[in-house]
């Protein structure tokens, strides 16, 4: 079960956390994988582990932001592969502020990658899903496009359209073949988070993660492979009956 042999795989911001790990379970999988990355040695470095481990991968570096850089990479896949099966739009980038403390330019940066990311992966893709009779997209979402969260308003208002985005791509394109759903995660432990932990935080490290912990009821933050593994099922021809839905993965937050 849950093999992607035979499939083609772009996983965006696959340099690290997260993406990291949904590349390298699609790689166990027998997925090809895309590794794309804005950083072309985080994404090489995410293909060398699949294929050191015995999978097939390759590194694309590309900037989700940039029309004309997504463009050319689809264009790079799509001469080199003929097919794109999988997009999971993963890249992404965080804020922490209220309304108050977001500037014009802390919203236009989040909406450039967090937003219009999604929609330009997802478009090119779409494109060459059309032609091939199908394939699968799953976007990252959060949990804060599903509740409230506090301090996180430029944030929550790209992950509550990468919500609608993965509604509507579903209902557009569900008799074309195209499933598309996205996760909710609440807090994951990701390099990210220890390095804005202790940047802001010097000296409070632990503390602060404590707290971050105790947000989620089950007591810790979540894993990048416990997301990976929600992503292979979504993926997965398993899963061939889900679409335009949206899946928590929050150690209780929705309930609590």
């Amino acid at each position: 079960m849950f093999r992607l042999t035979n499939k083609v795989a772009v996983v965006t911001g696959a340099g690290s956390g997260i993406g990291a790990a949904i590349a390298t379970l699609f790689g166990r999988q027998d997925a090809h994988v895309v590794a794309l990355d804005v950083s072309g040695s985080a994404a090489a470095a995410t293909a060398d582990g699949i294929v050191a481990a015995g999978g097939s991968a390759e590194p694309l570096a590309c900037d989700v932001a940039d029309a004309e850089a997504v463009s050319r990479a689809f264009e790079r896949i799509a001469a080199s592969r003929r097919r794109v099966d999988i997009l999971v739009n993963n890249a992404g980038i965080a804020h922490v502020g209220t309304i108050e403390q977001t500037t014009e330019a802390d919203l236009d940066r989040l909406y450039r990658v967090n937003v219009k990311g999604v929609y330009l992966c997802a478009r090119a893709a779409v494109r060459l899903m059309l032609d091939q009779g199908g394939g699968v997209i799953l976007n990252m979402a959060s949990i804060a496009s599903l509740v409230g969260v506090a301090d996180r308003f430029a944030y929550s208002m790209t992950k509550g359209a990468v919500l609608t985005m993965t509604m509507s791509i579903a209902i557009d394109y569900v008799k074309q073949h195209i499933r598309c759903n996205c996760i909710c995660p609440a807090r994951i432990h990701t390099p990210f988070v220890d390095a804005y932990v202790a940047r802001h935080y010097a000296g409070r490290e632990q503390e602060i993660l404590r707290q971050l912990s105790a947000y989620q009821p089950i007591g810790r933050m979540g894993t990048p492979e416990e997301v990976a593994y929600l992503a292979l099922y979504l993926c997965s021809d398993e899963a061939a009956f889900v679409t335009g839905q949206a899946y928590p993965i929050d150690g209780g937050v929705l309930v609590a």
